[in-house]
């Protein structure tokens, strides 16, 4: 008896059945899945960048205002419209930056912002309100500080903010408290040895600065990539999607120190001052930080928080810049 043979036969009747019937599904196969493979290569870059606009032309040159640096005399009175305002808070409104290693940065151990522009922030308090805690920080992009100030969401703006004359058309400054000189930094043996070498090549630079015009009119043949912040820059370097970075030195030396295989090349670009913004019309304020920067100039507090923030990166021979007066 040959048995066995009728589990197979009942197999291949099965497989015959199962054949005609597909031969006959007039139903249309399921789509393909998708053949599009999402690339997890190349790194995105950081939230709010913008490959800049190539300009045919340099950018317009800004109004003559004179001497821009030049704010107003201290006047040794304690009082005023913005003053007593202030002190009726209990606080003062500091507009910042927390990504400026050096400047203004998270401390990460205690989780409290630190830097040179905070230590400066931290003497107006002292001066105005007897405590230098007595602050309420406002933390703000580059391309927010006028805003801020127009709108009056801060009293000062302490952001390695360089005085200009086409920024006092809408804002106003104090005295420079201290000097800068634009230059670039790129990755070690890069071969790029400043702004020369970025023609056709890619520069990172923060949105709102005065660093994008520079660039646009010394290097116009290179490709400039905006950002909200200077640790975006460090960040897109870091990954390689930019060749370069270009702002002031004092900020080139905070993302250095972030990190030792990049440094600081070229020579100087220009030279910024910067200075404390406050809004225009506020001019008790004006003469009460101004006489807060003569005090810590005098003092020798400049000159301490010059030692502890910034002395390894930019030497010893910076000073603290003279104040000059237009009254």
């Amino acid at each position: 008896m040959r048995r066995p043979a009728r589990p197979l036969a009942l197999a291949a009747l099965a497989l015959a059945v199962a054949a005609t019937a597909a031969c006959g599904d007039d139903t249309p196969p399921p789509p393909a899945p998708s053949t599009r493979v999402p690339s997890y290569i190349e790194p995105p870059l950081p939230s709010g960048a913008v490959v800049a606009q190539t300009q045919s032309a340099p950018p317009p040159v800004a109004p003559d205002c004179g001497d821009p640096t030049a704010s107003l005399r201290p006047n040794g009175i304690r009082s005023g419209p913005n003053i007593d305002a202030i002190r009726a808070r209990g606080r003062l409104l500091v507009g910042l930056d927390p990504g400026s290693n050096l400047f203004s940065f998270r401390d990460p151990t205690t989780g409290t912002l630190a830097g040179f522009d905070v230590d400066i922030a931290k003497e107006l308090a002292r001066d105005l309100l007897g405590d230098p805690a007595a602050i309420e920080y406002r933390i703000l992009s580059s391309a927010d500080r006028e805003k801020a100030l127009v709108e009056h969401t801060v009293d000062v703006v302490v952001k390695t903010m360089t005085i200009n004359c086409q920024r006092r058309q809408t804002v106003t400054f104090s005295t420079s408290y201290l000097q800068a000189h634009q230059r670039v930094l790129t990755v070690r043996d890069s071969g790029i040895a400043g702004l020369t070498d970025l023609a056709g090549k890619r520069v990172c630079v923060a949105s709102g600065t005065t660093s994008l015009d520079l660039i646009r009119r010394q290097q116009p043949a290179a490709s400039v990539l905006t950002v909200p912040g200077w640790a975006d820059c460090l960040v897109v370097l870091q990954q390689r999607q930019v060749d370069a970075v270009s702002t002031d030195d004092t900020v080139l030396a905070g993302l250095a120190e972030q990190d030792p295989a990049t440094e600081v090349v070229g020579p100087n670009l220009s030279t910024e001052q910067y200075g404390i913004g406050i809004s225009k019309g506020s001019d008790d304020l004006v003469r009460f930080v101004n006489g807060t920067l003569e005090r810590i100039r005098a003092d020798g507090t400049w000159d301490r928080l010059y030692q502890r923030w910034l002395v390894s990166e930019l030497g010893t021979a910076a000073i603290p810049p003279a104040p000059r007066y237009q009254d």
